[in-house]
């Protein structure tokens, strides 16, 4: 009995074995499908339409997503480059025309030969006197005193209103009037004398009165220091002839002046020491 079933089981493995050879050379055919066949593979090919759509959709809605994120990143990256480019490109400017502003500085004091300079930074303008004062850090202890005159590598730009141990209050020239008037010349082949004792505030010039109403006076000549008000030193450039016209009473006439250093912008100065105070002063500490 055991070797009849395991015959039978031999037999029916052969028999599957021919049937499956059968079945596959069957489909080989280059045959026309019977209607099973093709209902089959036309609701397996729309089955598999209906779910490659929506699967390929959802693929492609996260394939998106991760690109915006790197997007943003990105973005993001590149905006901090740009903050830190334009933060350095200030960073630069501002490094060059402190440079600048140096190297012309030293070019003066290396052109002061007839007084002593003494180089200053601003470190205060308070805002609502934006026009009249600044402060300096330079002081009584580093021979810093009253009324001297402070300039820029472009020209005057004030003098000294008060002097402390280790800071000086600065009066600009645009803060100038009667009681702090300046002696100054009109640069020609015969100079001119007068007096700035003003500011124009719409023009931004500065007033240069007394002036001989006979005197010959020109655009774009030069307005310098005369010296001869005992505290300047002569010849420190204010500025350059912008308009001339009588004064109110049509005695002398009137002179604007537009002046050579921007006084709205003024970081490094420096105050000028006469050499003739500097020379006294020695003579009064040797007796």
């Amino acid at each position: 009995m055991p070797q009849f079933f395991l015959n039978k089981r031999l037999i029916l493995l052969l028999v599957s074995m021919i049937v499956l050879v059968a079945l596959i050379g069957f489909s080989l055919k280059d045959r026309q499908l019977t209607w099973p066949e093709q209902f089959l593979k036309d609701t397996t090919g729309f089955v598999q339409l209906i779910f490659h759509k929506p699967a390929q959709l959802v693929a492609g809605f996260f394939e998106n997503i991760n690109d915006i994120k790197n997007t943003y990143k990105e973005n993001k990256l590149l905006k901090e480059r740009l903050e830190e480019y334009v933060t350095l490109e200030a960073q630069v400017q501002t490094l060059k025309k402190e440079n600048e502003n140096l190297r012309a500085l030293l070019h003066k004091t290396e052109s002061l030969r007839d007084f002593i300079p003494i180089q200053a930074t601003v470190i205060g303008r308070n805002p609502e006197r934006w026009r009249e004062t600044i402060i300096v850090n330079k002081g009584e202890q580093h021979g810093v005193k009253k009324d001297m005159a402070v300039i820029t590598p472009e020209g005057l730009v004030g003098k000294v209103q008060h002097a402390s141990q280790f800071t000086s209050t600065v009066q600009l020239l645009s803060a100038l009037d009667q009681n702090s008037r300046i002696s100054a010349y009109v640069q020609g082949k015969e100079n001119v004398f007068g007096l700035i004792e003003g500011y124009d505030e719409k023009r931004r010039e500065l007033l240069l009165k007394e002036i001989p109403f006979d005197a010959k006076v020109k655009k774009k000549q030069k307005v310098l220091t005369s010296g001869l008000g005992g505290i300047f030193p002569k010849g420190l450039p204010i500025g350059e002839v912008t308009k001339v016209e009588p004064d109110q009473y049509g005695l002398t006439k009137v002179v604007y002046v537009k002046p050579a250093a921007n006084l709205y912008d003024v970081d490094d100065v420096i105050i000028v020491k006469r050499k003739i105070d500097e020379t006294l002063q020695e003579k009064e500490e040797a007796e």
